[in-house]
């Protein structure tokens, strides 16, 4: 659980697996208990994830897996209240309109994080690096777009989707670097605050949307197993998530969700014979080269920076960091 502790760090090849094979795992639980059970409560499960993975944290700190580091609460307050409404607009926006607009939402995060990160924070991206990132969007597009379907409302909750979640995430990164806390420590104060407001919220979005009621729900066994375990996968879920973007950018975040995208689409064909297609398998290709070139162009211009500007890379940081890089004690060789 802890990042560095008795001298092992998980570097960010680690971060990055974690991430990725806990993601594809929990999707295919999800689906389970979505598709097979009928339990369509989506914003409450993911309350129910976010206490759990409080306890656990709490476990872990009495256990001294980390330490506790307090800093300015204004901010935790904000951040924790900001992640829970954008997991809720994530969640309307995908109720209020069509898969293939909802897939669209989710490509539209990336320019919008590259544009916040430009106007307000002065990063800068090279064309090499915006080409990769095209290149990744236009192959994510053409797997898993199909219908386009607007409707006011539904375009209205989408564009809160995208602004809130890209300032939350561009949020994990700043603030962990600003108050030098931890991912660990970071999640321990903020997940309380995520898990009440969709707690208050969850059961009303999950009635507009579904209209069913979570407290009737009939929860035999078999429900209750898959949800258990549910929010077992969602601890390293949610860690991994802050880890990553911590290490890397939320940028980088982005592009290693898209690859999670492609891997849930083919375990999906081999593990549970969804339907499959040569555009599926075209879009896929095409995004794993666009991955592999926007982390080639990181790691090259990052190797150029710290032969350049050594000293000031240190306390700047640019986008330059790679999909994939290692880590060596306190510093990072790409």
């Amino acid at each position: 659980m802890s990042e560095s502790r008795g001298g092992f760090q998980l570097g960010t090849v680690g971060a990055l697996s974690l991430s990725v094979v806990s993601s594809v795992s929990i999707v295919i639980c999800n689906k389970a208990l979505i598709s097979s059970l009928g339990f369509n409560f989506a914003t409450t499960l993911t309350s129910w994830h976010l206490l759990v993975t409080f306890c656990s944290l709490h476990v872990a700190l009495q256990m001294k897996f980390f330490e506790h580091k307090p800093f300015e609460r204004k901010a935790v307050l904000g951040f924790g209240i900001l992640n829970g409404i954008s997991i809720g607009l994530l969640n309307l926006s995908l109720g209020f309109n069509s898969v293939g607009f909802y897939q669209m939402t989710k490509l539209a995060i990336i320019p919008c994080t590259v544009f916040l990160e430009t106007v307000y924070f002065k990063k800068k991206f090279s064309r090499s690096i915006q080409s990769s990132l095209a290149v990744l969007l236009i192959g994510v597009g053409i797997a898993t777009v199909t219908d386009l379907q607007l409707n006011a409302l539904g375009s209205f909750l989408s564009f809160l989707a995208v602004v809130t979640t890209c300032v939350a995430q561009i949020m994990t990164n700043t603030i962990q670097k600003k108050f030098k806390v931890s991912s660990t420590q970071l999640l321990y104060q903020s997940s309380p605050i995520q898990a009440a407001t969709l707690l208050i919220s969850g059961p009303f979005l999950d009635k507009l949307l579904t209209n069913q009621n979570v407290f009737a729900f009939k929860y035999t066994s078999q429900v209750v197993m898959f949800i258990i375990l549910s929010c077992l996968i969602s601890v390293s879920v949610n860690f991994s998530t802050f880890l990553v973007i911590g290490k890397t950018s939320p940028v980088t975040y982005q592009v290693l969700g898209h690859l999670k995208t492609c891997l849930v689409l083919a375990f999906g064909y081999i593990l549970l014979h969804d339907p499959f297609s040569w555009r599926n398998i075209l879009g896929i290709l095409i995004a794993l080269m666009g991955m592999i070139l926007y982390s080639y162009y990181c790691t090259r211009e990052g190797q150029k920076k710290a032969v350049e500007v050594a000293p000031l890379s240190q306390v700047m940081g640019d986008e330059s960091d790679p999909l994939i890089k290692l880590e060596n004690g306190s510093k990072v060789s790409t």
